[in-house]
């Protein structure tokens, strides 16, 4: 297996992580996150979460203030579109996309996996790769009802503290999911303990 090295001084300068609600960007990236902001501490990173309102808004920012407390440059974003009716907003979203376009030129982008069965998370994955043609992408996945994981081609090796560390990280900030059947430390660190045996990690 062909492992691609993270950790070359200042290389990684700006990250772009998009979400369409809030937690999306933790549960599906946050330990990646948490390894790229410990290997490179002048990063910069733009969090977007694309669909958050009132409670779920404080939340989002909140968590994202705290995830990324190592780092002096962050920029979070949080617009207010539907939770569930993205594909019914698509205009709206595009020209959002547009502009986020004029603004940042990441270095590497993490958003939603392409065959995400929720619609908006869906979308939100077309629309970084339609507007994101020369960047590189990294897809994410997030257990849910749908049952559409899929089989990941690059894997983000994470020691015990940093799985620990997103772990206890959800449920520090997302107290809205709490009552949620699939919100709990097992999916997390099953999801996380399956793809390790897959990468052999």
């Amino acid at each position: 297996m062909f492992k691609l090295k993270l950790g070359d001084g200042d290389a990684l300068g700006q990250v772009l992580c998009i979400g369409a609600h809030s937690d999306d960007i933790e549960i599906g990236c946050g330990g990646t996150l948490l390894k790229l902001i410990d290997l490179y501490p002048n990063l910069t990173i733009y969090w977007v979460v694309l669909g958050a309102r009132g409670q779920r808004e404080q939340e989002a920012v909140a968590s994202a203030h705290k995830l990324m407390k190592d780092i002096k440059h962050k920029h979070v974003i949080v617009k207010g579109f539907r939770d569930g009716f993205f594909p019914y907003q698509g205009m709206e979203i595009k020209e959002y996309f547009e502009e986020l376009k004029r603004e940042v030129v990441p270095d590497l982008i993490l958003t939603h996996y392409r065959d995400d069965r929720h619609q908006d998370h869906r979308l939100i994955s077309d629309l970084t790769w339609n507007t994101f043609r020369d960047h590189l992408i990294w897809e994410y996945e997030i257990p849910k009802y749908d049952g559409d994981l899929g089989s990941p081609n690059v894997f983000v090796h994470l020691n015990e503290v940093i799985c620990r560390r997103k772990i206890a990280h959800l449920f520090e900030h997302f107290g809205t999911q709490a009552n949620k059947v699939w919100f709990t430390e097992d999916t997390f660190s099953s999801i996380l303990r399956m793809r390790g045996i897959e990468s052999n990690a």
